[in-house]
């Protein structure tokens, strides 16, 4: 996912400029008010705005971004604690409010790892020198003498400690080291990094506490629903607002024009009740007049006629490198394939909510389940016309976001309604609402074109890339525009791609692993179908495809270094973990794909049984990732492991569809989630150790699933599958 684009030498450099930013805030500046208290024990020891230790012991870390399943609310405090040298078992974790000392807030494009690794070691580090220095002055020993572990600060030589709490104040008083004088721990001396943690909630969650947002309960709250336009970007002509205002448990029912921002607020019918089923009931008694709109008659059938049309003829050529016209005159075989991909909705289990309450500075304080709490911040202050420190925002927990949640819209609405109504008041967006109201992951087609030599080489690329646009042929849609170079450029001599966008009405948006997730099914399937016709063993066809071990420039933040070395590395652990090439019955079959994302190396191998009559069965998955160093061993695991389950849901059962430009699929009957019956029995994980800089889990590991299962069905049927979803293919073999 690509939230607000930020390099991390980027978010260093403004941090240490802003005033109180992370780097002179949070690590060098004031440790607290102790050093000026007249009871500096009656205080806490906050030598930066990611921790705070009592004098009666209790270290509080602060989990600076939202939660959403990734489980950085666990390893990112796991990363302080793990410097401080504090007992993670006795750690509590503060989260929820958004602050400037933190910086950047938001959960997406796997960055909360790579982006805060650095920042959140020296704020440990700097705990942790301070209250060594507070030790070694009470014991009058060098401090190089002493450690800190398990939150007690340790002289070596005598075996005396002291814990943590005891040396709070006395530590608030000294000065923060200088930047420059901070050590950190060596990794291989790291104790909690690396380990298997629970995640921090656990027990909440299963125990039924409420820490979502839809949990939300706050006095005198009201309960609202917003209907929108079927037809994104549809206006409103008239709407019964009386006759909803005089139902059973209604307080108020009203039109927003909204700004017909189709990510921000769109025009609707707000109704405000006294609970949800009153809001829910009285919506199906609204009667609106929705004025026409050009795209009425739009639909995905439609879309795709034109994409095959458009697809034959040329596009417009984005990237040429060698002759391919002269490269497949003296190709060996050349191959030609049509692959396209739908629609997807996000589909998370939470639906869309938010709470907002009018604060007594005349502002608001919103309470949500969001991704990007700045940017709720930002939009809402717009809205509203309010300064943005009038705008004060709380994220919660949050029940699924993949990216959906990077949006603002269902955020804004509930901040306009309450900031009207002058009460509290808490929106919910019922299952249709949500499914026929989303930004959806792009769909696209590819019309490739591939030439290899008599030794089996591919020698030359042609991609005409039919894409999307939002009420434009101008420029690709949010998320639907591709690298020119995406894979196998620059590993082709001769690579042509061009490309032609399609005018839509669809609003489209960040998914989990975006561009990638669709990307890697077309390209890791089409080299496939290479292999086969080159004669060559698919894994061996991708190792020599990647060729000698070096580092190939990217071209900015979104494409950085590819790593060949890595790549194959996870190649061949894959390839021997899962037994790639072992003999398997008649109806079997393994597949194999690899895929760069979000800085991730990652290659997985699928095996497959599929019936004589066409039923398939996921038999196991092997993944084998190289994305750095590991912060918590249990939650990487669980996010690759999510992710594959996630990638054969998607690939196999789900497509979103678009008829009289209104999306069809409106609940789980229609647009399915994978059942636990069909999850495979066997998902192995492996990681490379690695010392490279840490990645970010929540996305490289889906992108190669799809590839992977695609393949594998091939090689157990024959049958080569171009278009998802795979459910929509007779896989019957003879």
């Amino acid at each position: 996912m690509k939230p607000p684009s930020v390099s991390r030498r980027d978010f260093i450099r403004v941090s240490a400029l802003a005033g109180g930013g992370l780097l002179v805030g949070c690590y060098l500046g004031s440790t607290s008010a102790l050093a000026q208290a007249s009871d500096p024990a009656a205080l806490a020891f906050s030598p930066n705005a990611f921790i705070r230790i009592t004098p009666e012991g209790l270290v509080t870390i602060v989990a600076k971004n939202p939660e959403g399943g990734q489980g950085v609310k666990t390893s990112l405090p796991m990363i302080v604690a793990e410097e401080l040298g504090a007992d993670f078992s006795q750690v509590k974790i503060e989260y929820g409010k958004l602050d400037p000392k933190l910086g950047p807030q938001f959960a997406g494009g796997s960055l909360s790892t790579p982006m805060n690794y650095d920042l959140l070691r020296k704020a440990g580090a700097t705990a942790r020198i301070l209250l060594i220095q507070a030790a070694a002055g009470i014991w009058s020993v060098p401090v190089a003498e002493c450690t800190a572990e398990h939150g007690f600060v340790v002289h070596r030589g005598s075996g005396r400690n002291l814990p943590f709490g005891e040396l709070a104040a006395k530590a608030a008083t000294l000065p923060a080291p200088a930047e420059k004088t901070i050590e950190l721990k060596k990794p291989a001396d790291f104790k909690l990094l690396g380990s298997r943690v629970g995640g921090v909630d656990n027990q909440s969650i299963v125990t039924g506490k409420p820490l979502f947002g839809i949990d939300q309960k706050l006095p005198g709250m009201s309960y609202a629903v917003y209907i929108k336009n079927p037809v994104f970007g549809g206006q409103i002509a008239s709407a019964n607002i009386d006759q909803l205002k005089a139902l059973p448990g209604i307080r108020d029912a009203f039109v927003i024009e909204g700004t017909g921002d189709y990510y921000g607020l769109m025009p609707g019918v707000a109704i405000v009740g006294d609970s949800t089923w009153a809001v829910f009931k009285a919506r199906q008694s609204l009667r609106v007049d929705w004025n026409a709109s050009e795209h009425s008659a739009d639909s995905t059938a439609a879309y795709a006629a034109e994409a095959a049309k458009i697809g034959a003829q040329p596009g417009k050529i984005l990237h040429n490198d060698g002759d391919t016209v002269a490269a497949f005159a003296s190709a060996a075989k050349v191959v030609e394939a049509a692959y396209s991909y739908p629609y997807l909705a996000h589909a998370t289990l939470e639906p869309m909510n938010a709470t907002a309450r009018p604060t007594e500075n005349g502002g608001i304080e919103l309470i949500a389940p969001t991704q990007n709490p700045g940017d709720a911040k930002a939009q809402i202050a717009k809205a509203l016309n309010l300064p943005e420190e009038k705008v004060a925002v709380t994220f919660t927990r949050i029940g699924g976001g993949f990216g959906r949640r990077l949006s603002s819209d269902f955020a804004l609405e509930v901040a306009v309604i309450a900031h009207r109504t002058k009460r509290p008041v808490k929106l919910t967006w019922n299952r249709e609402e949500d499914m026929k109201h989303g930004h959806y992951r792009p769909c696209g087609w590819h019309f490739l074109k591939a030439g290899v030599d008599a030794q089996g080489n591919l020698t030359a690329w042609n991609n005409h890339f039919v894409t999307i646009g939002l009420n434009t042929t101008g420029k690709p849609g949010r998320s639907a525009e591709m690298n020119v170079v995406e894979f196998p450029g620059r590993f082709v001599p001769n690579y042509h791609f061009e490309q032609s966008i399609i005018n839509t009405n669809v609003p489209t948006s960040w998914l989990r692993a975006p561009g990638s997730n669709a990307l890697a099914f077309v390209f890791q399937s089409f080299v496939d179908e290479l292999a086969h016709a080159a004669g060559k063993d698919p894994l061996e066809f991708r190792l020599n495809l990647l060729g000698p071990d070096r580092s190939i420039p990217g071209t900015g933040q979104w494409d950085p270094p590819y790593n060949t070395a890595r790549m194959k590395g996870v190649l061949r652990l894959v390839a021997e973990k899962a037994g790639w090439g072992k003999k398997l019955p008649r109806g079997s079959g393994q597949g194999i794909a690899f895929h760069f994302s979000h800085q991730g190396y990652v290659a997985i191998v699928a095996e497959v049984n599929v019936t004589q009559d066409g039923a398939f069965k996921v038999l196991g998955v092997t993944a084998a990732a190289d994305v750095g160093p590991i912060m918590n061993l249990s939650g990487a695991e669980t996010q690759v492991q999510g992710s594959i389950i996630d990638g054969l849901s998607a690939a196999w059962l789900q497509e979103i569809t678009v008829e009289d430009g209104r999306v069809v699929q409106g609940n789980f009957d229609t647009y399915p989630l994978l059942r636990m019956t069909d999850v495979p029995p066997r998902v192995d994980v492996h990681f490379v150790p690695s010392d490279f800089p840490p990645t970010g889990l929540g996305e490289p590991a889906l992108p190669p699933l799809p590839p992977a299962i695609a393949n594998a069905l091939f090689a157990a049927t024959g049958h080569r599958v171009r278009s998802l979803p795979i459910n929509k293919h007779d896989l019957r073999w003879s």
